[in-house]
């Protein structure tokens, strides 16, 4: 079998299904034969996207509108497949976003918003479709996490910090479930063509980096480890070697090269 038929006939449910790598990550699912519960908050999109997957792959979709800067949000979505009837196999943990400035200046609500979909929503819908899965003796989780998961990153230390949170979530969990039957992976990508950046006000990082990933790239290299049973994946050969260089030197080193590398134009220099 492989990686993309692995959830053929099965659910998968994504969120934050409407763009950039959740919306690869439903697309290739669907290539494969899964059936999908979108969510994300912005219906139209969900609807657009569901309708052209099931009409393309003649698969089963539904669409749950929710929002998880909101801390019911997880339930809604857990309600939504217990009304409906469906036994979700995989769980993508994709939603999540970022803010790009200094921490001092940047809005409060805003962060405290992304500790709370990168981090709590996460751990809430997994605490919620896990017991299934355990029941079953078999399930999928996919978090998605990053390449800033390794190293304090200033100028976006909050997105890096709940990112870093995803990744050892994911390795912890991965270990506590490995006799099983549920596997557990993290999927780390860099610098992706997405609207992330736009969302997180990060257009002059952008304008500096000279490669990006496809979401569709990543998206692959995520199902695929995931069915290979890694615990986690770094997407691209340079963002591997990136990651695994930093070992070799001290982390206040990395730490400042991060910052140099960041720092906004009009940011001082402290």
């Amino acid at each position: 079998m492989t990686p993309i038929d692995w959830w053929r006939e099965k659910w998968a449910l994504v969120t934050g299904a409407s763009a950039g790598i959740g919306k690869a990550l439903a697309e290739e699912l669907a290539a494969g034969g899964a059936n999908l519960i979108l969510t994300a908050r912005r219906k139209d999109r969900l609807d657009q996207l569901a309708q052209a997957l099931a009409a393309r792959h003649q698969i089963r979709t539904e669409v749950c509108v929710a929002d998880l800067t909101n801390p019911q949000g997880p339930e809604q979505i857990f309600s939504f497949t217990q009304d409906h009837g469906i036994e979700v196999q995989l769980l993508v943990n994709n939603a999540g976003f970022g803010a790009y400035g200094e921490f001092a200046r940047t809005d409060l609500d805003r962060l405290l918003q992304m500790v709370q979909v990168n981090c709590s929503a996460v751990v809430h819908l997994t605490r919620l479709f896990l017991p299934q899965m355990l029941q079953r003796g078999s399930g999928d989780v996919l978090i998605l996490a990053s390449t800033a998961s390794f190293q304090a990153v200033p100028y976006i230390s909050t997105y890096a910090a709940t990112k870093a949170f995803d990744l050892l979530f994911a390795e912890g969990l991965a270990e506590e479930l490995r006799a099983s039957g549920i596997r557990v992976c993290a999927l780390c990508p860099g610098s992706t063509e997405s609207e992330f950046h736009e969302v997180a006000q990060q257009g002059e990082m952008v304008a500096s980096m000279r490669r990006q990933e496809t979401a569709e790239k990543v998206a692959r290299t995520g199902l695929q480890a995931l069915a290979a049973g890694k615990t986690y994946v770094i997407s691209g050969l340079s963002n591997y070697l990136g990651a695994q260089s930093q070992r070799l030197v001290t982390r206040g080193l990395v730490t400042r090269i991060a910052g140099s590398m960041f720092r906004p134009r009009t940011a001082k220099k402290s």
